[in-house]
C-alpha cells in the first residue's frame, strides 16, 4: 500500500491515462478526486472505483476555469482533509480534439487558444490552487504530464509549447515545494494506446505504450520510493525521441 489513506487529485481523470493512475493509486490506498470537464465520465468513474470498494468522488472541472479548479481542491480538502498527490492529466491536441484541420498558421486563434489554456494553463491553476495548501503541511507531490512532442517538437506548435512548458512548471515548482517537503515531476510519454491512432506513432520498440506502464510510472513517482526525485522530466517513449534514422 504505497498511497495509503493519501487523497489525490485528478485532472482528465474520468479517461485515459488519469483514470489509469486513479486505478494504480487507489489500488494501494488513496482516496481519489477524478476532476474533468466531462462531469457525467467523472461521476461514473468515480462510481464504478467507489462500487470496487475504493474512496472516490467525480467532480466536473474545465481546467480553464480556475474558479472550478479552485472548488476542486477545496472539495477535497473538505471530503478528505488534505491533498497529498496533483497530477495534471488533463490535456490533448487542440485541433483533434475539437476536430479542426489544416495548417498550424490557418487555423482558428480560438483553436490555440485552447490547446494552451487546457495543456498549460490548467496545470499552472492547478499548482496554484494546491500549492500552498502543499506548503502548509509541509509534504506534496505534484505531477505535470508533458510529452515527448515537449521535448522534440511537432506540427502543432501550440501542442508541443505547451508541453515543454510542463517542464519548466515542474522545475519551477521544485524549486519552491523542496524546503517545506513538496517534490515537483514531469512525466512525457510518448504513443500510448488511449485512443487507436496511436498504434500508427513510430517507437524505437515497435510499439504504443498501453496507460497502464504510465499509470505505474506515475505510482511510483508519487510514493515515498521517489522521495529524491524532484524537477526531473521524466520520457517514457519507447525509444521515440533518440534521433537517428529508422
Amino acid at each position: 500500500m504505497r498511497l495509503a489513506n493519501r487523497v489525490a487529485i485528478i485532472s482528465g481523470g474520468a479517461s485515459g491515462i488519469g483514470l489509469a493512475a486513479a486505478r494504480r493509486f487507489v489500488a494501494h490506498g488513496a482516496r481519489v478526486v477524478l476532476a474533468d470537464v466531462d462531469a457525467d465520465a467523472a461521476y461514473a468513474a468515480a462510481a464504478q472505483l467507489s462500487a470496487e470498494g475504493a474512496e472516490a468522488i467525480g467532480v466536473e472541472v474545465d481546467v480553464r476555469c480556475y474558479n472550478q479548479v479552485k472548488a476542486a481542491v477545496a472539495l477535497a480538502a473538505e471530503r478528505y482533509g488534505r491533498v497529498d498527490i496533483l497530477l495534471n492529466s488533463a490535456g490533448g491536441n487542440a485541433a483533434r480534439v475539437l476536430g479542426r484541420s489544416g495548417p498550424f498558421h490557418e487555423l482558428d486563434i480560438e483553436v490555440i487558444d485552447w490547446g494552451l489554456d487546457v495543456n498549460l494553463k490548467g496545470a499552472v491553476y492547478f499548482c496554484h490552487a494546491v500549492l500552498g495548501a502543499m506548503i502548509e503541511q509541509r509534504s506534496g507531490v505534484v505531477i505535470n504530464m508533458g510529452s515527448v512532442d515537449g521535448v522534440t517538437g511537432c506540427g502543432s506548435p501550440d501542442y508541443s509549447s505547451a508541453k515543454s512548458g510542463m517542464i519548466g512548471l515542474t522545475k519551477s515548482i521544485a524549486i519552491l515545494g523542496a524546503p517545506h517537503g513538496v517534490r515537483s515531476v514531469c512525466v512525457s510519454p510518448g504513443p500510448v494506446l488511449t485512443r487507436p491512432a496511436m498504434a500508427k506513432m513510430r517507437t524505437r520498440l515497435g510499439r504504443a505504450a498501453e496507460p497502464e506502464e504510465i499509470a505505474e510510472l506515475i505510482l511510483y513517482l508519487c510514493s515515498d520510493d521517489a522521495a529524491f526525485i524532484t524537477g526531473a522530466n521524466y520520457v517514457i517513449d519507447g525509444g521515440r525521441s533518440v534521433g537517428g534514422p529508422y
